[in-house]
């Protein structure tokens, strides 16, 4: 635990009421601090007491007066004031056990930490809760959780998580949603193991638990050529993909007639793998699972539609050749987009290339998981118009770096262009295309770092367990 105050903020509660870098935060209105959690929810009200703790041991206490919600402006050793916890399982589809060696170790650390579900929105496991844990978070009404469920038949989840305990975590899930906290669910599907009649199991339980569970994505399981020595796992196919959609979707149907909302949804993989359409934008409701790629390219294409024509078109010939490189999944709709775009233009000098994923394997199509290698290998010598367009999340979190370590700027002597930065948003896209916006990252100064929480997601760039 470190609650030692490693910085405060000018202009803030915290610094008119005098509190100092060095001292330990010890309790707020009598509740004991143990880590960000404590801090948040007990520092919410508008009048405080704090105790303290010098560094000479001595304690005192000091009141504070604020907003109500407003922050203290206190900054701690670590943004959970903790560490983070790893995650204590073996999971059969685990993408970091199926990563190569030789990788920044940042991005081999697996957490499954309760408090980054709350306030980073990771997906946690449950399985490393302790009694008190599961307890604290009913007492303080921690809304949402995030949890990669899979299958909730327990024998199967011990076996699909490499926990003998994993099966446990199905009634802690019971008991957040019988105290009315908010979960929002997962499933890594992996064929002939945790679908068809496995997942109906699952779809059932989890229905039972509305509305404790809140929303639940499936997506497909991600494989890597790095899987020597791993458990067999097999991959989605045309006709795999489509049988899993109709299981989904009727179940769906039923939710919708039986609470006014679908509940699950499948991510957008599955449709392009069984190369249906995807789902109207009405399907989505809220597009509260959008985080884990549910419908992220039917809003990117009803986004771009409405910045489109809301915006009066460019001279022709006034916007500067363009290409836009992207996972081969996206690149049949950004075509699409840059088609519309073209026509209400009267004509762009474009490409859209889809990279092939060598560095992790081609079964991985996803662009957030393209490296600068493979970018360079594939570009290099091509032309590609005065700009590179690439979607924001090729870039490791808030660095000008690839997954691979490449910095744009070694992507940019190679390719002989600049490398713009794509928001995942239509109106951003618009944007880029026609030469306004984009972005460069920036090394965001306070972030919390990747020992910290953990934003790598198989499929979209942020955590799954």
């Amino acid at each position: 635990m470190s609650t030692k105050i490693k910085s405060v903020e000018p202009r803030t509660p915290a610094h008119r009421a005098r509190i100092r870098p060095g001292e330990t935060l010890l309790e707020v209105n009598g509740h004991r601090i143990v880590d960000v959690l404590d801090y948040k929810f007990y520092t919410y009200d508008a009048r405080l007491t704090l105790t303290l703790q010098g560094e000479d041991g001595a304690t005192r206490s000091v009141r504070v007066r604020k907003q109500e919600g407003e922050d203290l402006g206190l900054e701690f050793d670590t943004y959970l004031m903790d560490r983070a916890r790893s995650c204590a399982n073996n999971c059969i589809f685990c993408f970091v056990d199926q990563m190569p060696q030789g990788m920044r170790d940042t991005l081999y650390f697996k957490d499954d930490d309760a408090r980054l579900s709350f306030l980073m929105g990771n997906y946690i496991t449950l399985t490393n809760l302790s009694p008190r844990e599961i307890q604290r978070i009913i007492d303080l009404r921690i809304s949402p959780i995030n949890v990669s469920v899979h299958t909730t038949d327990p024998a199967l989840r011990c076996e699909m998580l490499g926990n003998r305990r994993a099966g446990e975590s199905i009634e802690v899930m019971r008991r957040f949603a019988e105290n009315g906290v908010c979960m929002n669910c997962q499933i890594v599907a992996c064929p002939g193991i945790n679908d068809g009649p496995a997942l109906r199991r699952t779809l059932e339980d989890l229905t039972e638990m509305y509305p404790g569970v809140d929303s639940v994505s499936i997506v497909p399981v991600g494989v890597t050529k790095f899987r020597e020595g791993l458990y067999p796992l097999k991959t989605y196919d045309k006709d795999t993909a489509a049988a899993l959609i109709d299981q989904v979707e009727a179940w769906g149907a039923k939710c919708m007639e039986r609470f006014g909302t679908t509940i699950f949804w499948c991510s957008d993989e599955f449709y392009l793998l069984s190369g249906r359409e995807l789902p109207q934008d009405s399907y989505y409701e809220d597009y509260r699972q959008l985080e884990n790629g549910v419908g992220m390219l039917r809003l990117l294409e009803t986004e771009f539609r409405s910045a489109m024509e809301a915006d009066d078109p460019p001279a022709p010939g006034s916007v500067a050749p363009f290409t836009i490189a992207t996972g081969v999944s996206a690149a049949p709709t950004l075509e699409k987009l840059v088609q519309l775009a073209a026509a209400r233009c009267g004509g762009l000098d474009w490409r859209v290339v889809p990279i092939v994923n060598h560095f992790f394997g081609e079964t991985i199509v996803v662009a957030g998981l393209v490296t600068g290698r493979d970018l360079m290998d594939q570009l290099r010598g091509k032309y590609l118009g005065e700009r590179l367009l690439l979607p924001d999340n090729m870039l490791r979190y808030h660095e000008n770096v690839f997954l691979d370590d490449v910095t744009v700027e070694e992507v940019e002597a190679a390719l002989g262009v600049p490398l713009t930065f794509v928001e995942q948003d239509g109106g951003a896209l618009w944007d880029a295309i026609l030469g306004r916006g984009g972005k460069r990252p920036v090394s965001e100064v306070g972030a919390a770092s990747p020992e910290e929480y953990y934003t790598y997601n198989p499929s979209h760039s942020k955590d799954v367990n």
